[in-house]
């Protein structure tokens, strides 16, 4: 087991008339992730409305906040307990088995465009085992021909202008691999958390996107930035890419600066500390 504590504080300058937001900050339920402390501040007297959506175990926290300064602070202890396998055992399952809670992961996407690097995929990929050792190849590839460099992307940046360019960050490099691993006819998704264990030279802690992809009835994490470690992990959201799981969808005239975050490993009975491993990871059996 790892335990993981977390804080988010989202701060806001709204404009007249006020605004309504979304937000994807809460940590999700899964089968082996669990949230056994959270906490949720927000500094408008203000009613929260938190959903969960049942086929992803997404969270959304909606707001309508008045114009003037809002602050939200969200803050979890979570349990993670995962699956860990040998990616030798791990094989890809044909179309015509996946479950349908998967299918949706197998088609282009407005970031994701597979349809597009079906042929350049194949050639690629196409001649690997169908498993595990076939998605850390697509991994190392993409790894390969993209550097990641801040600034070099914004929200209309897609899978085809990273692999032009070369370079991105975190959510570019997901977007690339989901793309590629599509268009092999592996399902593959989006995942947003924050990125634990990440080199302080490339910032202050921030959200973090990576990769989640469907093998042997699981979803297997995959981190295609490779700047931060997997086992930190702590699923927010989990959608085709990241027009579906912002952090924070805003329906009107703000200003804000960048979120604050905070993330740590606990030091617990019968609990260990996440380190870089070369098993296959999971925290969501699929079902």
């Amino acid at each position: 087991m790892i335990k993981i504590k977390l804080g988010i504080e989202l701060r806001y300058d709204i404009a007249p008339p006020g605004c309504d937001l979304i937000f994807n900050i809460h940590a999700a339920h899964t089968r082996q992730q669990t949230v056994t402390q959270e906490s949720l501040q927000i500094s408008q007297a203000l009613i929260p409305q938190i959903h969960t959506d049942n086929a992803t175990a997404n969270r959304y926290l909606r707001l309508s906040a008045a114009p003037g300064p809002l602050t939200v602070q969200y803050g979890a202890t979570v349990a993670l307990h995962h699956h860990i396998a040998q990616p030798d055992q791990i094989a890809e399952i044909p179309v015509s088995q996946l479950p349908m809670r998967a299918l949706s992961y197998i088609y282009p996407s407005r970031y994701c465009q597979s349809d597009q690097l079906h042929k350049l995929a194949v050639a690629e990929f196409g001649h690997l085992w169908q498993g595990y050792s076939r998605v850390q190849a697509i991994q190392e590839w993409v790894q390969r021909r993209v550097s990641f460099t801040s600034n070099t992307s914004d929200s209309n940046t897609s899978a085809l202008d990273t692999l032009r360019d070369g370079a991105g960050i975190c959510r570019d490099f997901a977007h690339l691999m989901i793309a590629l691993c599509r268009a092999v006819n592996i399902p593959a998704r989006f995942a947003t958390g924050i990125d634990y264990g990440a080199d302080p030279a490339l910032g202050p802690t921030d959200f973090h996107a990576y990769v989640e992809v469907y093998l042997g009835h699981r979803w297997y994490i995959f981190d295609p930035s490779g700047t931060a470690i997997p086992m930190g992990f702590v699923r927010f959201g989990t959608g085709r890419d990241a027009a579906d799981v912002a952090y924070a969808t805003i329906f009107g005239t703000v200003t804000s600066p960048p979120p604050l975050i905070t993330i740590e490993a606990l030091v617990a009975p019968h609990a260990t500390m996440p380190y870089r491993c070369r098993e296959a990871l999971s925290t969501d059996d699929g079902m």
